[in-house]
C-alpha cells in the first residue's frame, strides 16, 4: 500500500463530496459574478488608498476616518450579497469537513486507532477564546 496514492485516492474522494462540489460552484460563481467582482476592486483600491493616506507623511485625519468608513461599508455590501453568503457557508462546510479529516490523521499519528478515534476537536467556534486550530 503506497501510502502517497492513498492521500491521493482522498483528495480525489473529497472533490467528489457533496461540499466541496458546493463550494466550488459558489467560488466559480461568485468569480463570474461581475458586480462582486467590480465591489471586490473597488474595495481594494480604496484599502491601498487608506494604507497610503496612513503611511502618509501629512496624514489627514479626516481623511483616514472617511476612508475606513467607506471601506467598512463596501466591505459590508460584499457580504451580504447572496453570492457572498453562499460562498462562506459553502467554504465553512468544506472547512469542517477538511478539518474533521485532520483531525482522524493527527489522531492516527498519534497512535489512535482510525475506525474509532472521535473526530470532534472541542472546537466552541468562537476564535477568541482559541489557541488556534490543529
Amino acid at each position: 500500500m503506497d501510502i502517497i496514492e492513498k492521500a491521493r485516492e482522498l483528495g480525489r474522494a473529497i472533490q467528489q463530496d457533496e461540499r466541496f462540489i458546493r463550494y466550488a460552484k459558489a467560488r466559480l460563481a461568485n468569480d463570474d459574478n461581475k458586480e462582486l467582482q467590480d465591489a471586490i476592486g473597488q474595495f481594494n483600491l480604496t484599502r491601498m488608498e487608506l494604507d497610503r493616506e496612513i503611511g502618509s507623511d501629512n496624514k489627514d485625519e479626516l481623511k483616514v476616518t472617511e476612508l475606513n468608513e467607506k471601506l467598512r461599508k463596501i466591505y459590508s455590501d460584499i457580504m451580504s450579497t447572496p453570492a457572498m453568503t453562499e460562498y462562506n457557508t459553502a467554504k465553512a462546510a468544506l472547512d469542517s469537513m477538511v478539518n474533521e479529516v485532520n483531525v482522524i490523521i493527527s489522531k492516527c499519528v498519534d497512535g489512535e486507532d482510525p475506525d474509532t478515534c472521535d473526530t470532534s476537536t472541542g472546537c466552541t467556534g468562537s476564535c477568541s477564546t482559541c489557541g488556534g486550530c490543529h
